[in-house]
C-alpha cells in the first residue's frame, strides 16, 4: 500500500498539470457548447406551409399539361387558393396561365367550370368565323345569333351564353376539313337544342351581351 500511494499521487499531479495546460481550450469548448445549446433552444420552428402546384412558364388555353409545365411552391396556409389540384398532369387548361399562377380546378376543362353556375350546361359550339372567335375571351357573356344563309331573318338562339374555354385549333385543323373554331360555352339547358341545330343549318355569330 505505501508503494502504490506515491504512484497515485504522481498520476494525479500529471493529470492536474494537463488540465491546467488545456484549460483555455476546455473553456472555449464549453463556451461554444453553451452558445450552440442556446441557439437550439431559441430557434423559431419553421412556419407551416402547404405545397401548391403552379405553372412553370406561361401556358396557353387548351394546353395539355405535361410534367415540364408544372412546378411546386410552398405557401402559407392562408394564402393558398381553394380548389388547388395536386397533380394536374394530363389535364387540359380552360384558359391561359401565367408563370407562377396556381393550377386550380376551375383552370382546367371539367365540371368545376360550372360550379358557380348550376343553371348552365357546357356545350361545344363551332363558330364559322375564326376571326370573330379569336375576339372572345374566357368569361365573356354573349348572345348567339343564327343567320340564314339564304337571306332570311336572323334569330337569337341563346342569350347570355358564358364563354368557358377557347381550345386552340389542332395542328392539322386544315386537314380535317372543318371550318371555323370550336368554343366551349355555358348555355341554359333549353338552349342546347336550338343552338345545336343552328350550328349545323345556319351561320352562327355572337353579340356581346355584357
Amino acid at each position: 500500500m505505501p508503494t502504490r500511494l506515491p504512484r497515485l499521487r504522481g498520476s494525479a499531479r500529471r493529470l492536474r498539470r494537463l488540465v491546467l495546460r488545456r484549460r483555455r481550450l476546455l473553456a472555449a469548448l464549453c463556451a461554444l457548447l453553451a452558445v450552440w445549446a442556446g441557439l437550439r433552444a431559441t430557434a423559431a420552428p419553421a412556419p407551416p406551409s402547404v405545397a401548391v402546384t403552379v405553372a412553370a412558364h406561361d401556358l396557353g388555353a387548351g394546353t395539355r399539361l405535361r410534367p415540364g409545365d408544372l412546378t411546386t411552391v410552398r405557401l402559407a396556409p392562408g394564402t393558398a387558393p381553394d380548389g388547388r389540384v395536386r397533380d394536374p398532369t394530363g389535364h387540359t387548361l380552360a384558359g391561359p396561365l401565367r408563370r407562377g399562377q396556381p393550377v386550380t380546378d376551375t383552370a382546367l376543362l371539367g365540371p368545376a367550370l360550372l360550379r358557380d353556375r348550376p343553371d348552365l350546361v357546357a356545350l361545344p359550339v363551332r363558330l364559322p368565323d375564326t376571326a370573330m372567335a379569336d375576339l372572345l375571351r374566357r368569361g365573356d357573356s354573349v348572345d348567339l345569333v343564327a343567320a340564314d344563309p339564304q337571306g332570311g331573318p336572323a334569330t337569337t338562339v341563346a342569350r347570355e351564353a358564358l364563354v368557358l374555354a377557347l381550345p386552340p385549333p389542332p395542328a392539322d385543323a386544315a386537314a380535317d376539313g372543318l371550318p371555323g373554331r370550336l368554343v366551349l360555352l355555358g348555355v341554359r339547358p333549353v338552349d342546347v337544342g336550338p343552338v345545336s341545330s343552328a350550328s349545323v343549318t345556319r351561320f352562327l355569330t355572337v353579340a356581346w351581351s355584357g
